[in-house]
């Protein structure tokens, strides 16, 4: 007996249930970089045309650079999508904490998709994770949304995307970091780097392996545990 192919469950089910309950521009928006010990956190939000190909748009998580990029460069071409993005500096990360900071950069995007040359503010929102965006729009927070809602996870690819060439940017300027190859995560590579230079001041001075490098170079304390 044969068995069964799996079905692929219907990323656009959230979606398709808003628009038949009457929402026209149902958005999805995720984060990038939460994890890292330096750069930025960047968010995109997303408007999917109701009869786009939902099933290639993956957690970004899942795909390789090169296909985000690609699956970018479709979303970017794609009649009657429309996207923003948002973007939260290191520095302002250490003042609110990374998880203040992931919905900060969420609602940035929000309102850069509503801003020119798009002008669409949605109204309703899937937020990825379980927290919802300070903003007066319905919305609703889906843990692992990026892979339930296509929506969101053409987001998480945008995002991501975008934070990895602002990372490449980095490294141009701080090129004794190899921003360029780990974009920022605390990899064994970065760990040996950030005690041998010390902290630029694209580093996260509220997580904890920063906060050693400054205490170790006599410039602070310890930060909080590493996010």
């Amino acid at each position: 007996m044969w068995a069964r192919e799996p079905v692929e469950a219907d990323s656009l089910a959230f979606e398709r249930s808003l628009w038949g309950q009457g929402y026209r521009l149902v958005a999805g928006t995720d984060e990038a970089g939460r994890g890292p010990l330096a750069g930025p956190v960047v968010a995109a939000c997303v408007i999917l045309p109701r009869q786009c190909e939902p099933g290639i748009f993956k957690d970004s998580k899942q795909l390789t650079a090169e296909r985000r990029r690609d699956l970018a460069a479709r979303l970017f071409a794609l009649p009657g999508a429309c996207w923003g993005l948002g973007v939260v500096s290191a520095a302002e990360i250490d003042r609110i904490n990374i998880l203040q900071a992931a919905l900060l950069a969420m609602k940035k995007a929000v309102q850069a998709l509503a801003s020119p040359p798009a002008g669409l503010l949605p109204d309703y929102l899937l937020v990825d994770g379980k927290f919802t965006v300070a903003l007066p729009l319905p919305q609703q927070a889906l843990v692992r949304g990026d892979s339930r809602s296509a929506s969101i996870a053409a987001a998480s690819i945008i995002a991501k995307v975008r934070r990895d060439e602002i990372m490449a940017e980095l490294h141009q300027q701080y090129p004794q970091y190899n921003f360029q190859q780990h974009k920022g995560y605390g990899t064994a590579e970065h760990r040996r780097l950030l005690r041998e230079h010390g902290p630029c001041p694209e580093h996260r001075r509220s997580f904890k392996p920063v906060g050693l490098a400054l205490a170790q170079a006599g410039q602070g304390r310890p930060g909080e545990g590493s996010r």
